[in-house]
């Protein structure tokens, strides 16, 4: 056993130097000209800005939580909260700082090649998945050493995903606000392109690309990874004791060396950017499986739980793989789209509406597919043990992830900073791809948290000792109803807070382009600083409400209609907020890869009118993929938790 620990501390503390060595390796390549570096510079200091300022608000969340959780729990509750909501923090900050420091460096390297300025990214994003990983798994292990009870280590959970619903939610609404003025005057009034540094929003919509993507996502999958090796904890104790504790450990560990290993394989050759990622991800997976039949069959002679293992990432590599075609340019559901821009922006709307539908059906009928095969072999520890299998390789998936924010801020750079068209050319590639792995990411976050969430309910049936939910009831009913209706009132409030962002935001542009003399001649600089004032008051003001309903909704079904109608609750929140957040997602990426489609010369290029029509559905896709979509699975896996801790008193 005492191996075993050693074991597992050694690959999260193995994790976390080669997070550090990747850090290092970002910072020893060369920044780039005077203008990239001052541009680079204002992103930094605009991202650090925000994050510093939302670090104030989330301090006082967690010290009121942590004092409700010392007086209805004990000291141990919450100090447990505390670490959980600490390590969750240092992993995006650590993220944050590397992505804002690669970006104009990944600019730079491309002026060489795409291949250079691809391993510039990716090594970026690296620091970011490995950060997350072996925080996460030394801080649960932690836990555990410590305190011996794997129920109590909820609290690490709850402090993990409380910090990611602000982040997320936050930082959703500060790259939307940006983002959409950006588009909406820039693009389609003034007619200049993207990233044009004409644009008073320019830079808030790139502080947004890493605030949103980078320490929104990382603190969102920390959360996930955490929890899911949580749950299967508890129920793996339940059923095989303190092997069942272990276990999950231990496949996370491998995960974190099968995810170090496959890095050696992300390769790129002839500019194949999605070969060389698709290629590190299933090297991952493969070598997963395989470390982990030794260790569950040959060692423990349990084939039950490594066939959850294989279906966790089957399930992973699915959807992906489905991902990756709804939202490339270069698959025919985005083209499909575009080509509905030649006939206006309601057609675009309509084309990318649908898309996004259709799409959900692969993650549903995979995950599906999970679940069944893991439950039929290894019953719910199964279920659990497949949450820890699809989030195993999330070293590598999270570097994918991230290394899509640094190319869209290189992209921006080389805008910008005006270096040609051919740099523009190569960075717009790394940009495409980075769509997609983005967009995979989301796909993937969605879909690990609805196996996560799933976990957790059904610790959730263990704790609450409920054998069985029915629904014939009138108050498993209600509690039904209220729980699919969540994810739209949560949808409506971030959707709304990104809308009333947006408006200011579009107001301060069209005034400083008015007002400010020679700006559209490139004579006068636009004033920067009061755009990222705007984003930054907007997403610590209009966060918090979502955030306080989250928490807050659980906790009255519970004490008002009981345990079971709060199951009902789960149930119906996870169904629909899984439904929801991948319709969103693919949606919000599709329209975006489709404007980026008709950008790259298809159907009259930009400024054509099909052009015009991308840009107005890539501007209703904007909050869908980026705040609303993604900060649902938080919606979900954080109602779950929150009901795991207050079930004594609801009992």
């Amino acid at each position: 056993m005492s191996m075993l620990i050693n074991a597992i501390i050694a690959s999260s503390l193995i994790a976390l130097v080669l997070s550090f060595i990747k850090r290092k390796e970002v910072l020893s390549y060369p920044r780039g000209n005077k203008k990239m570096v001052e541009i680079s510079d204002l992103i930094h200091k605009g991202a650090m800005t925000f994050l510093y300022a939302e670090y104030k608000v989330m301090a006082i969340f967690v010290a009121v939580v942590a004092i409700l959780l010392f007086i209805a729990f004990g000291i141990n509750s919450a100090a447990i909260f505390i670490f959980g909501a600490l390590l969750s923090t240092i992993a995006g900050n650590i993220g944050m700082r590397t992505a804002t420091s690669a970006n104009s460096r990944t600019t730079q390297a491309a002026r060489k090649s795409v291949k250079a300025g691809f391993e510039v990214a990716f090594a970026s994003g690296s620091v970011m998945g490995f950060a997350v990983v072996g925080l996460g798994l030394l801080g649960v292990t932690i836990c555990y050493l410590v305190f011996g009870d794997p129920t109590i280590i909820y609290a690490f959970g709850f402090g993990a995903s409380s910090i990611a619903l602000f982040a997320r939610v936050g930082g959703g609404i500060y790259t939307k606000a940006a983002d959409v003025g950006a588009d909406l005057v820039g693009k389609v009034e003034q007619g200049i392109p993207e990233d044009d540094p004409r644009n008073p929003a320019v830079i808030a919509d790139n502080v947004g690309d890493n605030v949103g993507d980078v320490a929104g996502m990382g603190a969102d999958l920390f959360e996930s990874y955490v929890d899911a090796i949580i749950a299967a904890m508890v129920i793996g104790f339940t059923f095989m004791g303190t092997n069942g504790i272990l276990i999950p450990l231990a496949l996370a560990a491998i995960g974190i060396i099968a995810s170090i290993i496959s890095t050696l394989a992300v390769r790129v050759k002839k500019d194949n950017l999605f070969g060389a990622i698709d290629k590190g991800i299933f090297v991952a997976a493969i070598l997963m499986a395989v470390i982990s039949y030794f260790f569950l069959v040959y060692f423990l002679g349990n084939f039950g739980l490594f066939a959850s293992i294989v279906a966790g990432l089957a399930g992973a590599i699915i959807i992906g793989y489905s991902t990756e075609i709804v939202t490339s340019p270069f698959h025919s559901p985005t083209q499909k789209i575009a080509a509905a821009a030649k006939s206006g922006a309601g057609t675009t709307v309509i084309a990318g509406l649908s898309t996004g539908m259709l799409s959900t059906a692969v993650p549903v009928l995979a995950v599906g597919g999970v679940i069944l095969v893991s439950y039929y072999f290894s019953g719910i520890m199964g279920v659990a043990i497949a949450a820890v299998g699809m989030l195993g390789t999330l070293g590598i998936t999270l570097a994918s992830d991230t290394y899509g924010s640094v190319a869209d801020n290189a992209a921006g750079i080389s805008e910008m900073a005006g270096l040609g068209k051919k740099i523009r050319g190569r960075t717009e590639l790394l940009d495409a791809v980075g769509n997609s792995t983005a967009a995979i990411g989301k796909g993937f976050a969605i879909s690990s948290a609805a196996l996560t969430a799933l976990a957790l309910f059904a610790s959730y049936l263990v704790v609450a000792k409920l054998d069985i939910i029915d629904i014939a009831t009138p108050a498993v009913t209600v509690g039904l109803f209220l729980g699919a209706l969540m994810p739209f009132v949560f949808s409506a409030f971030t959707m709304s807070a990104v809308g009333k962002a947006a408006v200011a935001m579009v107001v301060e542009v069209r005034h400083q382009f008015k007002t400010i003399k020679g700006l559209m001649k490139g004579k006068a600089k636009p004033d920067y600083e009061k755009c990222i004032a705007i984003s930054t008051q907007a997403a610590l003001r209009e966060m918090i409400v979502p955030s306080l309903i989250a928490i807050l909704a659980p906790v009255t079904v519970g004490l008002v209609l009981g345990p079971e109608a709060l199951g009902g609750f789960l149930a119906g929140a996870i169904a629909t907020g899984f439904l929801m957040a991948v319709f969103m997602a693919n949606a919000g990426a599709a329209w975006d890869n489709a404007k980026k489609y008709i950008e790259a010369g298809k159907f009259g290029g930009k400024g054509s009118e099909a052009h015009k029509a991308a840009v107005i559905g890539d501007t209703v896709g904007d909050p869908f993929k980026d705040t609303a979509g993604p900060s649902l699975n938080i919606l979900i896996k954080l109602m779950t938790i929150v009901s795991l801790m207050i079930i004594p008193f609801v009992l």
